[in-house]
């Protein structure tokens, strides 16, 4: 909902707000809250609410004194799945010092800056997404097991298909709480599913996300049952993807895309710590639909991006991240890595039509992404364009990560 401070307060005072959940993201991208009452909230707004960044993961390196949380009034958004009766809202919130002065570990403010420098030189960027996850059965405990909840397969529908109604449902709580889903479905693995977003602003996108990984894990719980949207779930099964549609335009002109994408292409490798943090990232990479050459196709499904035909460069979809990735940092390297393309003119490499599934005669021709996490974090450690953009504690806190 888009409303001002005002508005907000008349907003909580009207519907029974009881408790406003203020939500920041450690460096990883992992949610953190503190609730506020609504007798303090206004306060909330013109002072921040302090908090001790020391416990929060990547946040003690960069951090001097206490930490404060602005929350955002035009990010409220009702939790559907609290009572009636005391209702809860949720804010997304910028972290700063006490002066004024953005935390340097604040991903979600270089995401914003990321954007601000785009429009600068004239560049709009949207992004889409595309996420996929396990449902796996509970124990007698409530304890997560490695059971899938059916057995169903690619698209399939019900009786198969037993996850329909748990993905209903969370599509039509995202719904209430602002958020787009524009399709559903079953996925390849068993108790595999997707579910997919318009387009909109990066910070937004970023912010669903964040969102839609905690209403999954929600109404998982809520069904008895486990999200997981680990890499790799299920050895010898397909991984769980964090599929970015990106598109770019001056003035609405879409054509400096052919640029955009090859600057991805250029940067990928040094970024790809940020895209699959953790030893199971590795284990996705190069099985089955998700990538291992830095290539492109118009149509096929197995490449590190695709454009799809009928869109003429409109948009392209990266497909290496996985859900594990912060989405603040992810699409804030695509831009940057969108306006390297830009400014230097890059021409878009020819596409690659081959199935590289499987490993090509002629492989010579094909740079890979890193087959390693610790060929990640070399590849971090030394490139120049991370470190243009991003702040020293976070890439060591990447690189020093498992």
């Amino acid at each position: 909902m888009n409303c001002s401070i005002d508005e907000f307060m008349q907003y909580i005072e009207e519907e029974d707000i009881k408790f406003i959940r203020l939500l920041f993201c450690d460096v990883f991208g992992n949610p953190k809250n503190i609730s506020a009452m609504p007798s303090y909230i206004e306060r909330a707004f013109n002072e921040g609410v302090g908090i001790n960044p020391m416990g929060i993961d990547g946040f003690k390196e960069e951090s001097r004194s206490e930490v404060f949380l602005h929350p955002e009034p035009d990010t409220a958004a009702l939790l559907p799945w609290r009572p009636d009766s005391g209702r809860v809202v949720r804010l997304f919130c910028d972290l700063k010092y006490q002066d004024g002065t953005p935390f340097a570990a604040d991903t979600r403010n270089i995401l914003r800056n990321a954007v601000k420098k785009a429009a600068e030189e004239g560049i709009k960027f949207t992004i889409g997404t595309r996420i996929e996850f396990y449902l796996f059965k509970t124990d007698e405990d409530g304890e997560p097991t490695k059971v899938p909840f059916d057995k169903a397969g690619y698209m399939d529908i019900a009786p198969l298909d037993k996850g329909a109604n748990v993905r209903r449902e969370i599509c039509l709580t995202l719904e209430r709480m602002g958020i787009q889903p524009f399709n559903s479905h079953h996925e390849a693995g068993p108790g595999q599913n997707e579910i997919d977003f318009v387009s909109a602003d990066p910070v937004k996108a970023a912010d669903d996300v964040v969102t839609y990984i905690s209403v999954v894990k929600t109404i998982a719980a809520r069904n008895g049952l486990y999200a997981d949207f680990s890499p790799k779930p299920l050895s010898g099964l397909p991984g769980n993807g964090f599929h970015v549609n990106i598109s770019a335009s001056r003035d609405g002109d879409t054509s400096v895309m052919p640029s955009v994408i090859e600057g991805i292409m250029q940067k990928i490798y040094d970024m790809t710590i940020f895209l699959n943090r953790c030893e199971d990232s590795y284990q996705r990479i190069g099985k089955g639909d998700a990538p291992r050459f830095i290539s492109w196709s118009g149509g096929n499904f197995g490449q590190l991006v695709r454009v799809p035909q009928s869109s003429g460069h409109h948009y392209a979809q990266l497909r290496s991240p996985d859900a594990f990735s912060n989405p603040y940092l992810t699409f804030a390297l695509l831009i940057y890595a969108g306006l390297y393309g830009i400014r230097n003119n890059l021409e878009l490499r020819a596409p690659v039509d081959q199935d590289l599934t499987y490993i090509p005669s002629n492989v010579g021709d094909f740079k890979m992404l890193p087959r390693t996490i610790d060929e990640a974090k070399e590849a971090a450690k030394s490139s120049d364009f991370l470190k243009e953009y991003l702040p020293e504690s976070i890439i060591e806190a990447y690189c020093a990560q498992g």
